[in-house]
């Protein structure tokens, strides 16, 4: 219906009229208009369902695209062109979190683990310094230009797209759904600025000592060994899904549905979107993490929101690695054993992927 109208010029003249592009483009910025612009439901409803959703889980990509490990194929190296097809077709975005995301890094979690086994170290510490290189973020500027970037190339968009588009929808629509290109340009600016400037700052190099290192930007950095770190990255998220959940509970327990009869079409499609894709990401987390980092991530996710429950669910994820002893990924086979130093193979709490 929406596509119909376009087409025949009736909403949004000024894009509508566009040659070939015209009808698409109006009818992908009047179905993000009419879900998220026309009702304070459908408003608390995207920003809590998508906007914050889409915050933690664009976060969680540009982190594992800064790891070393990223390097193991293009598309998690280079997650923007992803990004930029998931947000202009964002009604079908499960399809390409199903097909392309996911997939992507679980293959690059396999190359890895097949890159490690093939390679002959010398030493236990020579492997030991392995595994911990491919979790380090390089370089340790991009743990400034992750949030950073975050903050200015997607959050900003969003909050400005829920106060201004009911009034000016091309606008400010229309600028959003570039957002991972705003994201990436902003990023590579932070990191630019940062490793072309001299500044050192401290790192806490572990929990049980009191001596600290100093890391340049320039250098790598072991980002699950400084917890302030950590929280910076995944802390602006993490409250945006709390604001954005807590405006969706009270607004369910104290105000009436007010939205009309396509906004209510729209975000019963929204809905159904989001959950394939929570489903989507709870299988990932349980590949990497276990079935108690699925079961955090799904608990979080209802208590503070989507987005701030895929955050909590990887850092659940980093603790498992650093605990364990792992910065890479492992396939393990059910009921085989490690063939390592410890006299135990994988148990029912083992990670599909280790």
């Amino acid at each position: 219906m929406l596509y119909s109208q376009c087409h025949a010029r009736s909403r949004l003249p000024f894009l509508s009229h566009i040659p070939l592009l015209g009808a698409p483009t109006c009818a992908l910025v009047s179905f993000v208009h009419e879900a998220a612009a026309t009702s304070l439901r459908g408003a608390a409803l995207m920003a809590d369902l998508v906007f914050s959703f889409i915050a933690g889980l664009l976060t969680v990509c540009v982190l594992e695209a800064a790891r070393p490990a990223g390097t193991a194929t293009p598309l998690t190296r280079h997650p923007t062109g992803t990004w930029l097809v998931f947000s202009l077709l964002i009604p079908a975005g499960a399809l390409v979190w199903e097909l392309v995301v996911v997939p992507g890094f679980l293959h690059r979690a396999r190359a890895t683990s097949h890159s490690r086994s093939n390679l002959n170290l010398p030493t236990a510490e020579a492997s030991d310094n392995m595994k911990t290189t491919r979790h380090h973020v390089s370089p340790a500027a991009e743990s400034l230009a992750i949030p950073v970037s975050i903050a200015i190339g997607y959050i900003i968009p969003s909050i400005t797209l829920l106060i201004f588009a009911h009034h000016h929808p091309a606008t400010t629509i229309l600028p959003w759904l570039f957002f991972p290109v705003w994201v990436s340009l902003t990023r590579r600016l932070v990191r630019l600025a940062a490793t072309s400037n001299k500044l050192k700052w401290n790192q806490a190099q572990d929990q049980d000592q009191d001596q600290h290192q100093t890391t340049a930007w320039q250098e790598s950095m072991h980002l699950a060994s400084s917890p302030r770190t950590l929280v910076g990255i995944y802390l602006l998220p993490i409250v945006c899904s709390v604001l954005a959940h807590g405006w969706l509970v009270v607004h369910v327990l104290r105000q009436a549905d007010d939205r009309r009869e396509m906004a209510r079409a729209m975000t019963k499609f929204v809905i159904i979107n989001v959950f394939f894709i929570g489903l989507t990401v709870l299988y990932w987390v349980l590949v990497e993490a276990g079935w108690r980092g699925a079961v955090l991530t799904a608990v979080a996710s209802a208590v503070l929101g989507p987005g701030a429950g895929v955050c909590v669910g990887w850092i659940y994820r980093e603790k498992v690695v650093v605990d364990s002893g792992r910065g890479s990924v492992t396939v393990v086979a059910v009921g085989s054993r490690r063939g390592s130093r410890e006299s135990e193979g994988p148990s029912e709490n083992t990670p599909l992927l280790r």
